[in-house]
């Protein structure tokens, strides 16, 4: 009886975050340089269920799934124009390096909608996050007269799945990633930002899968406190 019932209560939560990632990509439909997030599911301990006289049977039962992880789709997508000299796109593989300017930490992003910020020392080319950013020599970039100086420094991984997005559209690569690697002679285009990979129909029919399976699993919460209500009643 408990494990349907924390069987149910885990797919109610898992689906839930399901929703969650769902809403978030739809959220940034529009947003430059976002990179769909997808949920993945795992399935938790099976065990052979036993026979009213107490042998092993060939029947299994789950005790639920859990979601492991959320994978990035870092595919390339279509640039379009804005016609603002500090906007780039990355017209194939690779992220632009960002640095934070209080941390000095290192990230990357897919979404080139940079503009200019007066430090110090002169105007730099920022994120919208205040992230300065890197040259080819990891240096950051001066803005000079509405302009980058230079083009801004275009890294790849061996293996981009499972980098962790740190929100702001940026990500940290993990272990697995490997080192940044430097991407040679990259296709920037200038006044140009990379769009969404979203596609807002899949993403509906999703929704509706994930809200249907949310609801069987509270029907099934439900339905594990009615037997459980009537099994109390019996032995009163």
């Amino acid at each position: 009886m408990d494990t349907s019932f924390w069987t149910a209560a885990r797919g109610v939560r898992s689906h839930q975050e399901h929703m969650n990632i769902l809403s978030n990509n739809i959220a940034n439909l529009n947003t430059s340089g976002y990179k769909m997030k997808s949920g993945a599911f795992l399935d938790l301990m099976y065990y052979n269920m036993r026979a009213p006289e107490e042998d092993l049977t060939r029947l299994k039962a789950g005790t639920g799934m859990m979601v492991e992880r959320t994978d990035v789709d870092v595919s390339p997508t279509a640039a379009v124009p804005t016609y603002q000299p500090m906007d780039y796109a990355i017209l194939g593989e690779g992220f632009f390096v960002l640095q934070d300017p209080a941390s000095g930490d290192i990230t990357y992003t897919r979404d080139g909608h940079f503009s200019a910020s007066v430090r110090t020392n002169g105007m730099y080319l920022i994120t919208d996050a205040g992230k300065l950013v890197l040259d080819a020599n990891r240096n950051p970039i001066r803005v000079v007269d509405g302009k980058a100086a230079v083009d801004p420094l275009v890294v790849t991984f061996a293996n981009t799945d499972g980098m962790l997005s740190v929100g702001d559209n940026e990500f940290s690569p993990v272990p697995k990633n490997g080192p940044p690697l430097l991407v040679e002679s990259p296709r920037l285009r200038s006044g140009y930002l990379e769009m969404s990979n979203v596609d807002l129909a899949e993403e509906y029919s999703k929704v509706i899968q994930a809200s249907r399976a949310y609801s069987y699993a509270l029907k099934m919460v439900q339905t594990s406190d009615e037997v459980e209500q009537t099994i109390n009643s019996l032995r009163g």
